[in-house]
């Protein structure tokens, strides 16, 4: 697997990636709305040259926030190496904080950035509501049938 900013990967190839992990390239979240293709981030790739893992960031003041993350297969420290990269670039451009906001049923991801030392900072009830709004195709169950309502905030302190 090798690490690739992503202005180094082909647009296209982002595009289909963010399609058939989200659905959309477009992100809906507290934060605002983002086409991800069009933002910073780093591609891991496989030895085919398929993308197999992507992050997307941008950074506003002292703080960066990962907008999307996504791997092909989970358990192979594909999203740690990602996250682990935006971290280094987050620290290069002198930020003090590291946020991403996740959905309440996605327990994998609660468990994946506390792992790395992020904290719940922010609960955000029934904010799906309003995003569903802009993007009606997020699903009103998910991980697990759980229902999916709220967003939460994590975030990590870098300095």
């Amino acid at each position: 697997m090798e690490i690739l900013e992503r202005k180094y990967v082909e647009k296209d190839k982002i595009i289909h990636f963010l399609e058939s992990q989200w659905g959309s390239r477009q992100m809906v979240i507290s934060s605002g709305v983002f086409d991800c293709s069009e933002l910073d981030g780093f591609a891991a790739m496989d030895d085919r040259g398929t993308i197999c893992g992507l992050v997307t960031f941008i950074i506003s003041g002292v703080e960066c926030e990962i907008i999307s993350l996504d791997s092909r297969i989970e358990g192979r420290g594909t999203g740690e190496a990602l996250v682990n990269h935006v971290e280094k670039t987050a620290i290069t451009k002198k930020c003090s904080f590291l946020k991403v906001i996740t959905t309440n049923d996605n327990l994998n991801a609660l468990r994946f950035y506390q792992k790395r030392g992020f904290i719940l900072s922010k609960l955000f009830q029934n904010a799906i509501k309003q995003a569903r709004k802009i993007k009606p195709e997020i699903p009103f169950y998910g991980y697990e049938g759980i229902p999916v309502r709220d967003e939460i905030k994590l975030v990590k302190v870098l300095m």
